[in-house]
């Protein structure tokens, strides 16, 4: 397997490169470090929702809405990344998703112990070290390819992050930040030093080995960045960082009257939040929206369920057929989601 250790690169080939990989069908592994600070959102989320827009142009911080689910983070130098590519027929390759987290996260545990730091597996997706992240990963299928990203924290600006986020007064802020503060934790942190980069990528590479076969170190060949700035055009686009917001109605400009309203309900989850918007018409859901920070496979699932909701009626049991009609489809998958999570936050 093509293996890539870059260290610093711009920004944009921090995600495009992967995402690249992934549309080519080449299998790789990439361990870099972005040379300048930007904002990633995930696939299912809304940016006008989540991100303080005007804050991130002021301050001339990039937002990013990448093809893997999840939450938004800040993400800059003091953070190396590793992304896994591999076919969905990879011999190996786990059946379902939370199996390929734990086996494909292993080396990622292991190179964290390896220098110093006591990191555990905590479904669906995290590593902990006593009971605080200390990497933020997110898996993804993209056409026959599995993605695998994720970070080792070395160190984090807190302050940056919660000032990044669209909250609904400064109090809130305050709160996000003392809550983050106490749940999230780096490599200086935990040991009082930070690894060298090359030292992290030579220990996680050798870790991967026995999962994945003989990595290659490569260079970054003409077809990998053609690619990736074509990902890139498309990708860092105000029409793509806005699509899923797109798909959310206006309340301003929904007429309400009699028998017709909007619904807007939020429901934590052990996957992820997921943010439901929709109209009541006249006891049926018309213009349903869901996003969040949760992880769904493959990811435009979560847009077929919206359109198999749409004129259903706002009922348990209507909503319940249906759910139930589209979990019974091949290859669905929700890490930590489950089928009554969206009857609930579905039902009015």
């Amino acid at each position: 397997m093509d293996y890539y250790f870059l260290d610093a690169v711009p920004w944009e080939h921090s995600q495009t490169l992967y995402h690249a990989a992934a549309y080519l069908g080449r299998e790789a592994l990439f361990i870099l470090r972005p040379a300048t600070p930007y904002l990633c959102i995930g696939f299912h989320q809304d940016a006008q929702q989540e991100i303080d827009l005007d804050f991130a142009r002021r301050n001339a911080i990039p937002v990013f809405r990448r093809e893997v689910g999840g939450g938004a983070v800040y993400l800059d130098g003091q953070q190396l990344f590793f992304q896994l590519v591999i076919r969905r027929n990879h011999p190996g390759a786990p059946a379902t998703i939370s199996a390929f987290y734990e086996k494909f996260l292993r080396p990622v545990i292991d190179t964290f112990r390896r220098f110093g730091v006591t990191a555990e597996y905590k479904p669906v997706n995290d590593i902990v070290v006593r009971g605080r992240k200390i990497s933020g990963t997110g898996a993804a299928q993209i056409e026959n390819m599995l993605i695998l990203v994720g970070n080792f924290i070395q160190n984090f600006n807190f302050e940056m992050m919660c000032r990044c986020l669209r909250v609904a007064d400064e109090k809130f802020r305050d709160k996000i930040h003392k809550t983050m503060a106490e749940n999230l934790t780096t490599f200086l942190q935990e040991t009082g030093t930070i690894p060298a980069n090359a030292d992290l990528a030579a220990e996680l590479a050798r870790r991967y080995e026995p999962l994945l076969g003989e990595l290659v170190p490569r260079r970054l060949d003409a077809e990998l960045t053609q690619k990736a700035d074509e990902v890139l055009a498309v990708m860092n686009t105000p029409e793509w960082l806005l699509a899923n917001d797109q798909r959310r109605p206006d309340p301003d400009r929904v007429k309400i009257a009699e028998g017709i309203y909007v619904i807007q309900k939020i429901l934590k989850t052990p996957g992820g939040l997921i943010r439901l918007t929709a109209v009541n018409h006249d006891g049926v859901l018309k213009n349903v929206h869901i996003s969040g920070d949760f992880f769904f496979f493959p990811a435009d699932g979560i847009i077929s369920l919206e359109k198999m909701l749409e004129n259903v009626p706002a009922e348990i049991e209507a909503i319940s057929r249906v759910v139930n009609r589209f979990y019974r489809q091949p290859g669905i998958e929700s890490p930590g989601v489950i089928p009554a999570d969206f009857k609930q936050i579905l039902a009015d």
